[in-house]
């Protein structure tokens, strides 16, 4: 409930639309937040939406061609379904490579991701892997999180995605991981809403905690092989090409619709039924996160609209009463818990990363170093 103290305390950037939702937010003399301070010091330099870049990406293009032309793939390249993987999977085939596209279906595809999937590979021509995760496993893992109270209940789906492309990256003996991360329209994430999800520690000890499954099969990474085994003995290398070109969502949208049948799903990541009612309705209703500030905040940053337009955006409702209820009963029903059983689990206490094992200060050290290393 919202009171006279919290309405005096309320803040928002000048520059983007972040706010004192992120408990973490710092605001200059001038009301300009430290996310946007963060992407002129610390993003700016790696993005290259530019001629610069066109040329930074054709080089390494070159290299991947080269070093992987005696090979049945020269890449790898996971494909969700959303708008982010699907223009990558666009423009690879644009720049000529050949990679082995992999689908990590963890139970919560759309009907209409599935099709976007489907329709991608077979225009393009590309092979597709789709590996599923064991439900049972990942039905035990999602509740084991949401009776943590915990706010990024997307670390189970995420963790497995990436721990399985890069184990797939591995075994066809494929150095190139093709990424549809991007400065465009992810450059802010607070840690508070989104705690890393390649943290293995973490997540084992959400799940020895609350968990009741023991798991045999789920993909996991570890810190070990994400810093160390994967990029320093196995020389993989992680490539975000959509950082070097212009990537302005609506057109890119535009162009998948034209050309590839795709069908948009409303939001950033909806192609996922959990993520979709994590989003737009399990975060601003128990956490008052609403992670379209960062999406949009992050398009502000990147050129592709105004504060104005993304305020007014943000005035328009994310879920109807009646369509909170339809997702809850769908999400409930699949985890196997009644409508009663899953309210509860909602409403339990609020916690935060902080409250539970982690790894938290290997990966902020590892990245400074790499920082360091770099500069």
């Amino acid at each position: 409930m919202e009171t006279e103290t919290n309405k005096k305390d309320y803040r928002i950037c000048a520059r983007c639309i972040m706010d004192t939702s992120d408990p973490d937010i710092i605001f200059d003399e001038e009301g300009v937040c430290n996310h946007c301070h963060y992407f002129d010091t610390a993003v700016k330099p790696k993005w290259f939406p530019n001629d610069q870049g066109k040329e930074m990406l054709l080089t390494i293009v070159e290299q991947i061609r080269n070093e992987g032309a005696k090979q049945e793939y020269d890449s790898i390249l996971g494909l969700s379904g959303g708008a982010d993987s699907s223009y990558l999977a666009y423009q690879t085939k644009k720049l000529g490579l050949r990679p082995l596209v992999v689908h990590v279906d963890a139970g919560w595809n759309s009907e209409l991701a599935q099709n976007n999937i489907e329709n991608i590979v077979k225009i393009l021509g590309f092979e597709l892997f789709t590996y599923v995760v064991d439900w049972e496993e990942m039905l035990d893992l999602q509740v084991a999180f949401l009776r943590s109270g915990l706010a990024n209940q997307d670390i189970p789906q995420d963790h497995a995605f990436v721990a399985k492309l890069y184990e797939f990256a591995v075994k066809n003996k494929i150095k190139y991981v093709l990424s549809g991360g991007n400065y465009a329209t992810e450059s802010i994430l607070p840690l508070s809403w989104a705690y890393y999800n390649t943290d293995l520690k973490h997540l084992k000890s959400i799940h020895k905690i609350f968990g009741k499954r023991r798991l045999k099969t789920f993909p996991t990474v570890n810190y070990f092989k994400s810093f160390i085994y994967y990029p320093r003995v196995k020389g993989m290398k992680v490539i975000t090409p959509l950082n070097y070109m212009p990537y302005d969502r609506k057109e890119a949208i535009k162009l998948l619709e034209h050309e590839l049948k795709w069908k948009d799903y409303g939001k950033k990541h909806y192609e996922s039924r959990f993520t979709k009612f994590f989003q737009g309705f399990f975060l601003p209703m128990k956490f008052g996160y609403d992670k379209r500030r960062a999406h949009l905040s992050s398009m502000i940053l990147s050129g592709q609209m105004t504060r104005d337009a993304a305020l007014l955006e943000m005035e328009h409702e994310v879920y109807s009463p009646s369509q909170a209820r339809e997702d809850m009963v769908f999400v409930a029903k699949k985890l196997g818990l009644t409508y009663e059983e899953f309210d509860v689990l909602l409403h339990l206490p609020n916690t935060t990363y902080k409250d539970y094992p982690s790894n938290k200060w290997l990966f902020e050290f590892t990245r400074e170093l790499m920082r360091l290393l770099k500069s």
